[in-house]
């Protein structure tokens, strides 16, 4: 038996934990005195109890011993240790076995903390140079089995290294394009500059992605001052997510994908997929209303918005898919919205996923009381339409 428990199931959402030289290793020749090594301050992330740089000095893997107990979890998988100590979580020879206790069709594998470098938008040269040692470094790991989807990264800061690196993506095997949600290089990503862009995505089958971390994901201080401590995160720590960062961190990608859906976009190149990962979606049903009328209203005066030849809300539909969190309700977000919206994630081996997120997502649509057609799409359908590729 698996955790999936025979059922069809498409993760969109799972991670690589980097070591420290993650970046330095995949660095082109060229690029190799640029590329730093990856630093985590104190939020290096869940599971932790060693320095990473003893997982460098045993080979980058765990010791067997290890392995063997992480084995023998089955499919309890995700009831065991997360982050670094979790099965294949670094180690690209052990992931195959962790999917095999999973059991998931396919799965999406993003970076985790490599980003913080290669989007570094003030520092172009570091930012294409650590994008290029990601990408390889990437499609390294994913290459040792067909269920693993691979997530490039390419910042749109310059419209012709973008270009190329996406370029490089699809020569090497990446199956979706992780792109930070903020402003590109002064521009809105509907800018006539990266036409081009999302034209050579479309044409390739390639869907774009936003995920956390794509842009800063705490408040500035200033909205943390208050005069009296400021609190903790989820961890115990100042670094991660707190509770007023969290409910603001969807807004940013809120804003990126309001813009491309205005902009156009999906008009001019309608075989583009994309879809907004580990950012929630409990604001996806208010944000298609708020699109629908915006775009109802302010036509009358914008030119642009009356060329749109579909609502907002349908856009999103045919082009866009959202990860809910674990403790979110996306029975009740469907029916407040539409059932071709949502994808399953796991968020393996990160802590966030919970313990058990098919059991809490079951209990969620169960509750509401979706039926099973509409059921289906959250766990595989809508993962098909978004990642056409995953079709195999």
């Amino acid at each position: 038996m698996t955790y999936a428990q025979n059922r069809v199931l498409y993760d969109a959402d799972s991670h690589i934990m980097e070591l420290p030289d993650f970046l330095q290793l995949n660095a082109e020749p060229k690029d190799r005195d640029i590329v730093p090594e990856i630093s985590f301050g104190s939020a290096a992330g869940s599971g932790i109890d060693r320095d990473l740089h003893e997982y460098i000095k045993a080979g980058h893997k765990h010791d067997p011993s290890t392995i063997e107990k992480l084995s023998a979890l089955g499919d309890d998988i995700l009831r065991g240790p997360k982050g670094y100590q979790a099965l294949g979580a670094f180690a690209k020879d052990d992931r195959p076995a962790a999917l095999d206790m999973l059991g998931f069709k396919k799965q999406l594998v993003f970076a985790s903390f490599s980003t913080g470098i290669a989007f570094c938008a003030d520092r172009p040269d570091l930012e294409y140079a650590a994008s290029r040692a990601h990408n390889r470094g990437m499609s390294d790991f994913c290459a040792i089995d067909s269920r693993l989807m691979g997530v490039g990264v390419v910042p749109l800061d310059d419209p012709q290294r973008a270009i190329a690196e996406l370029e490089f993506c699809l020569d090497n095997g990446l199956q979706a394009i992780w792109i930070p949600h903020r402003s590109c290089g002064g521009r809105s990503p509907g800018h006539d500059d990266f036409d081009a862009f999302w034209a050579r995505l479309a044409e390739a089958n390639i869907p774009f992605v936003l995920h956390v971390g794509g842009d800063a994901i705490q408040l500035p201080d200033e909205w943390m001052n208050t005069g009296r401590a400021v609190p903790t995160d989820w961890g115990g720590g100042g670094e991660n997510v707190r509770g007023k960062d969290m409910a603001a961190l969807h807004q940013a990608a809120e804003k990126f994908l309001s813009v491309m859906i205005l902009d156009g976009i999906f008009d001019r190149h309608p075989r583009l997929q994309g879809a907004c990962v580990e950012l929630g979606a409990g604001w996806v049903p208010q944000m298609l209303d708020r699109l629908d009328w915006v775009v109802d209203i302010w036509s009358k005066s914008d030119e642009s918005l009356r060329n749109l030849t579909r609502k907002p809300s349908e856009f999103a539909r045919e082009h866009l898919a959202f990860t809910p969190y674990v403790y979110e309700d996306v029975g009740k977000m469907i029916q407040q919205s539409n059932a071709d919206l949502y994808l399953f994630s796991s968020d393996y081996p990160h802590t966030e996923g919970g313990r058990n997120p098919l059991g809490r997502f079951d209990t969620s649509l169960a509750n509401a009381e979706i039926d099973t057609a509409a059921q289906g799409k959250f766990f595989a359908e809508n993962f098909l339409r978004a990642f056409p590729n995953a079709v195999s």
